[in-house]
Parts: C-alpha cells; structure tokens; sequence
C-alpha cells in the first residue's frame, strides 16, 4: 500500500509577505552523506511549524541553514524575504535561536544572562532593564532572577535560554528540539511556554521528534526523512490522508500478526502494523461502518483466535509509520551527526 501523498503543497514564494520562512530545495552534504536532498517549507506569519523526523533526518541541518549557521549546497532560504546566504548579518537581526543544548551562562544570574544579550543587540540601557524585567516575569522566573544560573532546574534553564532568544524581539524564532533531556514535568512546562508564545502571534519553527509535541503545538507539520520532505498538513489532515481510523486487533497468538494483516489488507487504505512478538495488529480503514463484527467473523471463519477487536482514530505515530516504513522513534534517518555550532542567534553576531 503506497504512503499517503503530501496533503498540501507549499506554493509560497520569497516574497511572499505572509510567509517568513521560505526553504526552496535545500540540498547540504557532509563528506559522502547528503544530510537535505531537497528540502521545501515555508511557514506562515504568527504559526508554529513542526519540523517532524527522527534523529538525523535533517531537521537541525535545516535549521542551522536558515539561521545563517550553515550554507547550503544548493536551495535557497528566506527570513523575512532575506536570502540568508545573501545577506547573512540582516536576516540574523530577525532571527532567535534556541538550539538543543541550553545557551546559558551557569556563572551568571537570570538577569544578567538577560541583560548580557541585550548589550550583545546594542539595545540601550534602560530597554535592557526593561525587557530583561519582562521576560523574566513573562517565563515565570522572576523569583530566580538573582539565583545563578548553575542552581536553575533543567526545564528552568530552557525557560531562560527561550527567553534570551527573545530579548531582541526578533521575528521568528527557531526552537530546534527544545525538550530533549527534560524530564516528563518540565516537558509539559516547555509545551506551556510555546503555546503561549504560538498564542502571542510569534512566528515560530519548532523541530521535535516527538510526535505527541507536534500534535498538541504545531499549526501545521512538515515530516523530513532521510533528507527530504515527505509530507505536510495540520495533524488532522496528515490523520486524515491516512484513513483517520484504525482498525486494532489483539490476538491470542502474536504469530498470527502477519496472517492477520493479509487477512485485513483489501480493507486497508495505508499498511498496516505489527512488531514481531507482540499481540496487537493495527490497520488503518476509511470507513468503520459494520466493520468491527465483519472483521470478527472474517478472523472466526479463517480460525485466529483473538482476545479484543476494536477501533480508535489514527495518530501521528500511525502516519509517521505509514509514511516511512518504521516508528518515529527507530534509530536515526541517513545524515551526518551536525556539526558544532554557535546557540545564539542575533544582530550582534
């Protein structure tokens, strides 16, 4: 069964004043390994645009090519209508970066890692002391602000590091996988703070491989693997290209999995799942009408012994698998690891 098409093609411009960020074919290599083979997003004024994939699909190499950090082969990207390979140093006044490792200066108190990277954006005095006030008050940490930032806790220290990212008001900011290491609390924290940014009308790129945090974040999502772009839409519409609903069949016998999804395969609209060893076998349908007591007898008549059937609605893990042929979180997509770079992002730069 062939993967779901792209939902919605992009068909934005760089000039197109609604779109920030504009991605057109971007290409990178490292050594022999191409890490982006073509790579198109864009994403609009005020949004959050999940950038979906795996550990080394591309998602941070993209990201380091918008913010100036890298140059690509061959593509082309925009910020605010800015070629960033063109003028580098104009469309980094427009861009905040928040990278996977915290930017934060342990030595220093909240404030003064605010205020450090305010004088960095050669704001004036009296607005680094206001701002600084501001986002500290805005991120919950104005308790903390004279703490070091050594005594921070994790999701602390990123509530910090997304404010510094903040401070020269840019007009998009990047968040390149702004969750990973933090525990389950401080994780849902983090979700808080980005929904309250996407709330405030901050255009925003945020890379995940968490395809519950692009459910629940993102306005639209573009999934990468392997380099490339392989689809786009909202959740709801990458759920629905899938077929929306999944059949779910718990066996008595997990080595009747592959029986099973022959069985189920002319009732199918995308493949089916099921990891050897397990008991459960999902199968995505396009319309559930009768379709639980059909399936019991077809399973009955063919002599598979089953413990439940039933339904429930497609997730981005289903459309991840339907997509790429193997569950989001199975070992890292072809690319290179990325190479250092700089977290901080800004006119100073």
């Amino acid at each position: 069964m062939a993967a779901p098409p792209l939902p919605r093609p992009t068909g934005a411009t760089a000039a197109a004043p609604d779109r920030p960020v504009v991605a057109e074919g971007l290409t990178k290599r490292f050594g022999g390994t191409e890490a982006l083979r073509g790579v198109d997003f864009d994403v609009a004024r005020g949004q959050v645009l999940g950038l979906l994939g795996p550990n080394g699909a591309g998602k941070t190499t993209a990201v380091r090519i918008l913010c100036t950090l890298l140059r690509p082969d061959a593509g082309r990207a925009f910020v605010d209508g800015i070629d960033v390979v063109a003028q580098p140093l104009r469309a980094r006044a427009r861009i905040g970066l928040t990278g996977q490792f915290a930017a934060v200066d342990d030595r220093l108190t909240g404030t003064e890692n605010l205020r450090h990277v305010g004088r960095l954006f050669h704001l004036p005095g009296p607005e680094v002391r206001s701002r600084a006030g501001e986002l500290l008050e805005r991120f919950e940490l104005d308790d903390a602000a004279d703490r070091p930032a050594r005594t921070y806790s994790g999701g602390m220290r990123r509530r910090l590091d997304i404010a510094m990212s903040l401070i020269g008001r840019p007009s998009v900011l990047f968040l390149d996988e702004p969750t990973t290491g933090l525990d389950p609390r401080s994780r849902l924290g983090m979700w808080d703070v980005i929904e309250e940014l996407g709330r405030s009308g901050t255009t925003t790129l945020l890379t995940t491989q968490y395809l519950d945090e692009a459910d629940r974040l993102a306005d639209d999502i573009v999934v990468i693997d392997h380099g490339r772009t392989i689809a786009r839409g909202s959740a709801a519409e990458l759920k629905r290209a899938l077929g929306g609903e999944q059949v779910e069949v718990e066996l008595e016998d997990p080595g009747d999995g592959l029986r099973v999804l022959d069985l189920l395969t002319p009732r199918a609209c995308g493949p089916g799942h099921h990891d050897e060893g397990t008991t459960t076998v999902t199968v995505p349908v396009a319309d559930l009408a009768g379709i639980v007591p059909a399936v019991v007898r077809e399973l009955d008549a063919a002599g598979i012994a089953v413990r439940d059937v039933g339904v429930r609605r497609s997730t981005l893990d289903d459309v991840f698998f339907a997509l790429t042929g193997h569950p989001a979180e199975d070992g890292a997509a072809e690319g290179a690891p990325d190479p250092p770079a700089p977290q901080r992002q800004g006119a100073a730069t």
